[in-house]
């Protein structure tokens, strides 16, 4: 019996996630209630709550492999994204691969990583720890006071403003980034 109970508990969480990302995609996460993604994935209002008590513990749900992905690559990737490159370098290659994930996936990071929140998220963390350690590999003064600068423009809110509101392409963002980092550890 237990085993069913199991297997249900699994269906239930991809029924779960399946239905958040299709109205997250379709609406944005700040725009979809629990009810809604209840309704939509035919389970009780309880048995949501018990598995993810908000909506940004679903998106975070969403995100974990995507952002698993790139600390992986980060940590053991080839270079320039991966260890081995210069530190301009290497931030530049962290800022495209921030602005693929923001494109692919804003609409969740918009759920979950905006305001004081975004700050105290593992992947915020672990951005941080990464900046911070090609700072300091660069010399630059002062790493710590840098630090949440650079990643200031890697926030949901600010990329959604520029691809919507500034109707600015991918890659004008990650040319913008890329002299940022080049000028900044060069």
């Amino acid at each position: 019996m237990s085993g069913m109970e199991r297997a249900d508990a699994a269906r239930n969480r991809a029924r779960i996630l399946a239905a958040a990302a299709e109205l997250f995609a379709a609406k944005g996460a700040p725009n979809v209630t629990m009810d809604e993604i209840a309704k939509a994935a035919g389970v009780g209002r309880g048995t949501l709550y018990r598995r993810y008590p908000d909506r940004a513990s679903i998106a975070t749900a969403l995100l974990d492999e995507h952002e698993r992905d790139l600390q992986a690559r980060l940590l053991g990737g080839d270079p320039p994204l991966g260890p081995g490159a210069p530190p301009a370098e290497r931030l530049a290659a962290f800022y495209a691969a921030m602005v693929d994930l923001l494109e692919a996936h804003a609409h969740l990071l918009l759920g979950i990583e905006t305001g004081a929140p975004r700050f105290t998220t593992g992947a915020y963390g672990f951005w941080r720890v990464h900046v911070r350690a090609l700072l300091a590999e660069a010399a630059l003064p002062d790493p710590d006071a840098a630090i949440d600068l650079l990643l200031a423009p890697l926030a949901p809110e600010v990329y959604i403003h520029q691809r919507t509101d500034r109707a600015l392409t991918p890659d004008r963002v990650k040319a913008a980034l890329t002299h940022l980092a080049r000028t900044l550890l060069s």
